[in-house]
């Protein structure tokens, strides 16, 4: 028996290391799909060498003899770090995910052909300067260059979805990026259909609760027309739904109040976390330009960054540039529609999806004069809207003579405030707040970008289409949007506040931010003499201006244990700071979810799951101002808001419990509070999420500085943050060497490489890092050496 046993145990170690030979030789070719990054390699379509050195967090500082090679150059690593990333960005906005994923992606395709992001990218083409045109050539000859010359197997996600064939790049493949990016900062037919699904069940009084800004009352069309809508439906075929958090900060000071005498400026762009992250840092150098800052794979120039004279942030204006039109067909004819004008045909196109493992699906799109038929998503939209009615998207981001690449491009070159103000021009969507310094001292502002002059209304109700009375009436004209150069105070601050007085003439947007950020940077900035260190601190400050609203007002109710009223006390002394080794962040935040859950649950019923959010100015009004929605009708009784929130600090605490144990010395808001960024695939499959899907601990939360959004409706992990500061910059304009940069994420979009998420310790703790020059850079710091040489 002792020999078999022997024999047994010497099989098995025989087989485990088989085993681990073979998996270590699979892991040794797998890492053969990461770039080369030293030596030479032959490309076709360069005019002259290009060089490439990596520096110790893997950015790439490319030194070309002409613009055009360095955006070859500048596709080309792309190419080489997250060509993954860039193939499942284009094939999201060309609705040909089902193709490599299968069916799952159905939804996402059927939604994104209905748009026609794609197509409409690749008309626009048409509408930009051979100057664009050739930048677009270039990168996208980079792109293939990489495709032609590359050896070993491709990304992991490619070989796990069994997807061998990349095809080359276009043009348009770069452009249909930016209109994605327009679609997720662009939210407003969500939150029509949200106020069409609440006004079924909601009194006026009550909707002018969730959106404090209301009028008393709505028109009466629109509130009936609304209330007919299958809303719920609608929202249920649109893939995409937002969490509702919308955001960035940027500030910039003049010479005047910095420590410097040069203008400083920082940004942090807020958008939902992924793994690759949306950023690359880079700095591209040639005879006419040098760049440095954070581009988008798939997309040539610098988005956030310097180009040794001007310096640039930018946070999301917010603008209402999409509106839910009901249309009605002809009575006498279906292929028809009613216009002011009479009856109009559908505009109709057949697609065809092709899916994985499955039949192509067909897709019929009808287009009206406004947009899109959205309720064609429906499987069964014929019954559940009314007779003869569909409803249709306008949106600004749907024109096909949008420029804003070329915006971007022609920015990146600027030298001053009017040929940068001249630049931002052509800027189409996403309307963005811009925050500029220069080296001669100037600070300045401007909002660019497409939004629509109504014939009337505010954009917050689904509107008739067959009267015309709500139809578009043009843009508002570029020399009317919001600007301003070198302010008496010597700053400009925005975090997603306002940026006109109500007597604008136009209308932005009815539905600002909450003004929580805004305020405490304004707080931060209170004095003179500011370094570099000082707005890395802010941009690192967690103390929630929504706790020390609010949290008093809770505090006043009774505690109904003696747990309770522990946490009651640590709250009381609690300095309201979001850190994530503290234990009351969580309390605090545990207790305004259950409150929040108690309040408006029962008025919402089967909606209240999609409306859970971090909602601040909706539970400001609530506590201070609003009693309607504290009658709890789950009870016999008629209950005080401050006997809900006693009773919601009981189930706070008995959930925190359940999560984290009995032990409340062991409870800490960064341990709930993990900046989760997930793989936009695999990042729910758990057996490869681990590989993919990159974690750590944060602090702040949905209304700090230093912005961690979480969505209460998540069961699972109600607190993880999933939207927060995608990328920090921070520019010095009296050296811009001195400038500090860093991502949420690492440079390589490979969970093999080291460089997938080194940089995310970093983001995390605050700090950030310089890309200096090439010849700058201690050769210790030096991490691959390539050239880029012309030929075959």
């Amino acid at each position: 028996m002792r020999k078999l046993l022997r024999r047994l145990g010497w099989g098995l170690v025989g087989l485990i290391a088989v085993t681990a030979a073979g998996l270590g030789a699979g892991y040794l070719w797998l890492r053969h799909s990461l770039p080369q990054i030293d030596g030479e390699i032959r490309v076709t379509g360069l005019s002259a060498p290009v060089t490439v050195v990596r520096d110790q967090w893997a950015i790439p500082h490319i030194e070309a003899q002409s613009l055009r090679d360095a955006t070859f150059a500048q596709g080309f690593v792309h190419a080489q770090d997250r060509l993954w990333q860039m193939e499942f960005q284009r094939r999201l906005g060309a609705g040909r995910l089902a193709e490599i994923v299968g069916a799952g992606a159905l939804p996402s395709d059927r939604f994104m052909r209905t748009l026609g992001l794609y197509r409409r990218a690749a008309a626009s083409l048409a509408y930009l300067t051979p100057e664009t045109r050739a930048r677009l050539d270039a990168y996208a000859a980079g792109v293939n260059a990489y495709l032609a010359t590359r050896t070993g197997p491709l990304p992991l996600e490619f070989l796990l979805l069994r997807h061998h064939e990349v095809e080359p790049w276009s043009p348009a493949d770069s452009l249909v990026w930016l209109r994605l990016m327009a679609l997720d900062l662009s939210v407003n037919y969500r939150d029509e259909l949200l106020r069409a699904r609440l006004a079924r069940q909601l009194s006026d009084e009550q909707i002018a609760d969730v959106w404090p800004d209301y009028p008393e009352s709505a028109p009466v069309t629109l509130v009936e027309l609304a209330r007919a809508l299958p809303a719920e439906q609608l929202a249920a075929a649109l893939p995409g739904a937002s969490d509702g958090a919308q955001g960035s900060n940027a500030w910039v000071l003049a010479g005047s109040r910095t420590a410097t005498g040069a203008p400083l400026l920082a940004n942090d762009p807020h958008l939902g976390l992924r793994a690759p992250g949306v950023w690359y840092l880079a700095q591209m150098r040639a005879p006419e330009l040098e760049l440095v800052g954070a581009s988008m794979p798939g997309v040539p120039g610098i988005v956030l960054g310097h180009n040794g004279r001007i310096a640039w942030g930018v946070t999301n204006t917010g603008p209402d540039t999409q509106d839910l039109f009901i249309e009605r067909t002809d009575p006498a004819d279906p292929a028809r529609y009613l216009t002011p004008a009479g009856s109009a045909p559908f505009q109709v196109r057949e697609e065809v999806i092709r899916v994985k493992g499955a039949p192509p699906l067909a897709l019929r799109v009808r287009e009206t004069r406004h947009g899109p038929v959205l309720s064609d998503l429906l499987p069964d939209a014929a019954r559940l809207f009314r007779a003869g009615e569909v409803a249709a998207l306008a949106w600004t981001g749907l024109a096909e003579d949008d420029r804003t690449l070329q915006a971007l491009l022609q920015l990146n070159q600027a030298h001053d405030w009017p040929e940068f103000v001249a630049a931002t021009r052509d800027v189409g969507t996403p309307m963005q707040n811009i925050l500029y310094g220069d080296t001669a001292g100037h600070i300045g502002f401007i909002a660019p970008g497409r939004v629509p002059v109504r014939r009337q209304g505010d954009g917050r109700w689904p509107v008739p289409g067959w009267s015309g009375a709500y139809d578009w009436q043009g843009e508002i004209p570029f020399e009317d949007l919001p600007r301003a150069l070198d302010p008496a105070d010597g700053a400009f601050v925005n975090a997603n506040n306002p940026i006109v007085p109500r007597d604008y003439p136009y209308l932005l947007t009815a539905d600002w931010e909450p003004s929580y950020r805004a305020r405490r940077i304004g707080q931060l900035l209170a004095g003179e003499g500011y370094d570099l260190a000082a707005f890395a601190a802010m941009q690192g400050d967690q103390l929630s201006l929504l706790a020390e609203d609010l949290l008093p007002i809770m505090l006043e109710a009774e505690a109904l244990s003696p747990k309770a009223a522990v946490a009651m006390a640590e709250l009381q002394a609690w300095d309201r700071v979001m850190r994530p080794d503290a234990r009351a962040p969580l309390l605090f935040a545990a207790w305004y979810r259950e409150l929040s859950r108690l309040i408006y649950a029962d008025e919402l019923g089967a909606l209240f799951e999609g409306f859970w959010r971090v909602r601040p100015r909706f539970m400001d009004r609530i506590l201070k101002h609003s009693r309607v929605w504290c009658d709890d009708f789950t009870t016999a009784e008629t209950e005080t808001c401050s006997a809900l929130a006693a009773r919601s600090l009981e189930l706070a605490l008995a959930d925190l419990a359940r999560r984290f144990g009995d032990d409340q010395a062991k409870w800490r808001w960064g341990a709930a509070h993990p900046a989760r960024m997930a793989h936009a695939i695999f990042g729910e499959q758990p057996l490869l999420a681990w590989l993919f899907d990159i974690g750590t601990a944060s602090g702040g939360d949905s209304t700090t500085v230093n912005v961690g959004h979480y969505a209460p409706s998540d069961e699972r992990q109600p607190f993880a943050s999933t939207h927060a500061a995608s990328f920090r910059g921070l520019f010095d304009l009296a050296d811009l060497d001195r400038s500090r940069f860093v991502a949420a994420t690492g440079q390589s979009g490979s969970p093999l490489s080291r460089h997938y998420r080194d940089l995310t310790a970093l983001w995390s703790a605050g700090a950030s890092v310089p890309i200096t020059r090439a010849a700058d850079i201690h050769p210790s710091g030096v991490i691959g050496h390539l050239r880029l040489v012309p030929g075959r």
